[in-house]
């Protein structure tokens, strides 16, 4: 079930083609409807999303269902049991720590003759957050997007998520908004989301930037919508590349390979080793866990179609294919980890050594776990407080500053044919 190869070209192809599993044929067909979508939204606002839902959840609202109430939140907590509720406050306090340590700082910097540069960072006024929901359920994504959003001093935040049974949203993505610091909730979810999210309605409010991780059609109305507002990132199925050489326990590499297959069917989870005992060890024991998994059928089917092993000579070349994948989560299991971090180059979030599974980091250390995937790791870094600013240059120049790069100007703007450019700074400077 799961494949071992050993022939570096063949692992190179392997590796682009799982990298490539969402560019399918129906990609164009959904392009479509989602733009459908966000017109119709646009132009019926409210009235869309209520059809929508009925059209695609099965559920029946009415425009006063759209927003969660205070009473909701209360029965919420009721519903959460101690043990998830101090769970959740955990994972908050930790995730919060992590991002007040990343807050960009706005600076200047003095120059001869009375020049001024810097940059100065600023919030966006709203940011909007996507949940996925309906029969899943990610309190930790709740709290990946909205802490940094508030570390960053955003005025307002806005979560959209899925409504399940009964128009209801689990207690705690519930629960897990309040303690996070949103300040308003919306049961709608899907691209029609997104498009409230960037549109308005006449019941939720247009947002600067929206995070928060998706389906297809979430990720495409999202690329659709980009220009509109920011965007964190175009969020692909997740994915898990684990380098480990015989110091590795197979039936921890095993079960960290099913974590990540067990998330969706076009979940991909590959081991890169240097020892083919290993290889063959964690073959079997993927098999093995397997068999009385409880979400078997859909973490077959992403072993079967995007689980790989790779048998290589070297770390050397290990690091060289999981750059290669650039991959949203790389396990480091190997006796040196640290030795072997500075042959990495992308990758989402690494995990060192032997005690540090990619759960760690899915739900309480602190660290996002929103992050590139699909090979964007090449240039995209995880979602963070930064995702939530933006800076302004600073430029001030005095009087004598502006004499003596008045040449370079002038001559650059006859260059470019804009004249106005040139007289802007001549006209400052006969004056003086």
């Amino acid at each position: 079930m799961l494949r071992i190869i050993t022939q570096r070209s063949e692992a190179e192809t392997e590796l682009k083609r799982i990298c490539d599993r969402i560019y399918d044929d129906q990609v164009i067909h959904k392009e479509a409807t989602v733009s459908e979508i966000i017109q119709t939204v646009r132009r019926q606002g409210d009235l869309a999303l209520i059809r929508y839902t009925s059209e695609f959840d099965g559920q029946n609202i009415t425009q006063a269902d759209l927003r969660v109430t205070g009473a909701e939140l209360d029965v919420a907590y009721q519903q959460v049991n101690s043990e998830l509720l101090k769970a959740i406050e955990t994972a908050h306090a930790r995730i919060l720590s992590f991002h007040k340590l990343r807050i960009p700082k706005s600076w200047v910097q003095f120059e001869d003759k009375e020049v001024v540069l810097g940059k100065r960072y600023s919030p966006v006024d709203i940011a909007g957050i996507y949940v996925p929901g309906g029969k899943a359920t990610y309190p930790s994504t709740v709290l990946m997007n909205a802490v940094p959003a508030v570390v960053a001093g955003v005025k307002k935040i806005v979560m959209v998520t899925p409504l399940g049974k009964d128009k209801t949203i689990n207690p705690a993505i519930l629960v897990a908004a309040d303690i996070a610091g949103v300040d308003e909730i919306y049961r709608v979810g899907g691209a029609q989301a997104i498009a409230a999210l960037a549109y308005g309605t006449e019941t939720i409010p247009a947002v600067d930037v929206i995070s928060g991780p998706g389906n297809i059609y979430v990720t495409l109305a999202k690329k659709q919508v980009y220009g509109k507002v920011g965007i964190d990132s175009l969020a692909g199925p997740s994915e898990v590349l684990i380098i480990a050489d015989r110091t590795a326990n197979p039936v921890h590499i095993a079960a960290d390979l099913l974590a990540q297959a067990e998330h969706d069917s076009l979940a991909a989870a590959v081991l890169i080793t240097t020892d083919s005992r290993l290889a063959q060890k964690v073959s079997e024991e993927v098999k093995s866990q397997l068999e009385l998994h409880p979400r078997r059928l859909l973490t077959e089917k992403a072993i079967a179609n995007y689980g790989l092993v790779v048998v290589v000579d070297s770390l050397k070349i290990a690091a060289d294919l999981s750059n290669l994948f650039a991959p949203e989560h790389l396990e480091l299991a190997v006796d040196e980890p640290w030795d072997m971090l500075e042959m990495i180059r992308h990758a989402g979030a690494i995990f060192l050594g032997h005690s540090t599974p990619e759960a760690v980091g899915d739900y309480l250390a602190g660290p996002n776990h929103t992050l590139p995937t699909s090979g964007a790791a090449r240039y995209a870094s995880p979602l963070s407080v930064e995702t939530f600013m933006k800076h302004s240059s600073i430029i001030q120049y005095s009087p004598e500053a502006l004499k003596e790069v008045a040449g370079a100007i002038a001559a650059l703007t006859e260059a470019e044919g804009l004249p106005s450019h040139g007289d802007s700074v001549r006209l400052r400077i006969e004056d003086l």
